[in-house]
């Protein structure tokens, strides 16, 4: 299908990967021509995710962390996806300063932020068996594309 593109990674969850992360996604998603404030947006949302699978999902303990990416027209779908052990109350966990790690000073506040930077956002998970976090950034919306026809 024209207009679509798939990308997946795996990689270790060490918080040393989580800037790794965020740049491949970025770097990923610029065939969709986005804005700095878009890529800024994408970026801090998949950080958020990425450092709750570190540290909530699998506790600091390395195992993997699964990214998939796809761009359809001008839609960015990105699922990241832990092994870990999994979310007991997703609807609580999404609450802002939500957080079963106060002792790390952990905000509370990871499932706000990819809210706000995305258009939307699915957070499936099941206790033991791992979380998967779904979100869609549509790029460009209320920017004209210029195409030559318009020129």
């Amino acid at each position: 299908m024209e207009n679509t593109n798939e990308m997946q990674l795996i990689f270790d969850s060490r918080s040393s990967n989580e800037s790794f992360a965020r740049v491949t996604v970025a770097a990923f998603m610029t065939s969709l021509n986005p804005t700095v404030e878009e890529v800024s947006d994408v970026k801090t949302a998949v950080s958020e995710a990425v450092t709750n699978a570190i540290i909530h999902g699998y506790e600091n303990e390395v195992h993997d962390i699964f990214i998939r990416c796809r761009t359809l027209e001008r839609s960015l779908y990105i699922e990241i996806e832990d092994k870990g052990k999994g979310i007991e109350d997703v609807e609580a966990a999404m609450e802002p300063l939500f957080t079963t790690k106060p002792d790390l000073d952990r905000s509370g506040m990871g499932f706000s932020f990819m809210e706000a930077f995305m258009d939307e956002l699915k957070v499936e998970s099941e206790p033991g068996k791992g979380t998967v976090v779904r979100m869609k950034k549509i790029i460009g919306k209320g920017r004209k594309l210029w195409t030559v026809q318009s020129l």
